[in-house]
């Protein structure tokens, strides 16, 4: 039995399948999931690249009227897949697997442009106004917002 943690990170992983699928991020999503479920078996990431093909005719199929059931599927088929993967692997070879699941999301973040927010969190890909009118109230709280490319601590910052 995984933990809630674990259980959050492959439904990420899920979610990263069906966000990449049709968009630039694909190709290296994809080829990252079949290295993760093939383990160095080049048969194995071959069946899991056709299973992964087969979530792009799927999307298809589904048509933009049904595309957001379709990406639900999609987000837990592939949720509960990587579940069994972390459920399947040996306390020796479980906290590699963790590190590459926790990197395919972050690609799959990066690479879609994606946004997210820690707990108690908003996030919004876009702008955001927020107004407050006719005697109503309104407010935002910030805190530890980073925009753009930070630099990363020097000697003297450390």
């Amino acid at each position: 039995m995984l933990d809630q943690t674990l259980v959050a990170l492959a439904s990420a992983a899920g979610a990263a399948v069906a966000a990449a699928a049709g968009t630039d991020a694909w190709q290296g999503l994809r080829e990252r999931v079949a290295r993760i479920f093939g383990r160095a078996d080049r048969a194995e990431e071959r069946v899991v690249l056709e299973r992964l093909d087969g979530v792009i005719v799927e999307l298809e199929r589904a048509g933009a009227e049904h595309q957001e059931q379709a990406r639900a599927r999609v987000v837990a088929a592939w949720g509960a897949r990587f579940q069994d993967l972390l459920e399947d692997a040996d306390g020796e070879s479980r906290p590699e697997l963790v590190r590459r699941i926790h990197e395919l999301v972050g690609y799959g973040r990066l690479s879609s442009g994606g946004t997210s927010a820690g707990e108690r969190g908003l996030a919004v890909a876009g702008s955001v106004d927020i107004r407050a009118d006719r005697g109503s109230v309104a407010g935002g709280v910030m805190g530890d917002v980073t925009i753009g490319n930070p630099q990363r601590p020097g000697p003297a910052d450390a």
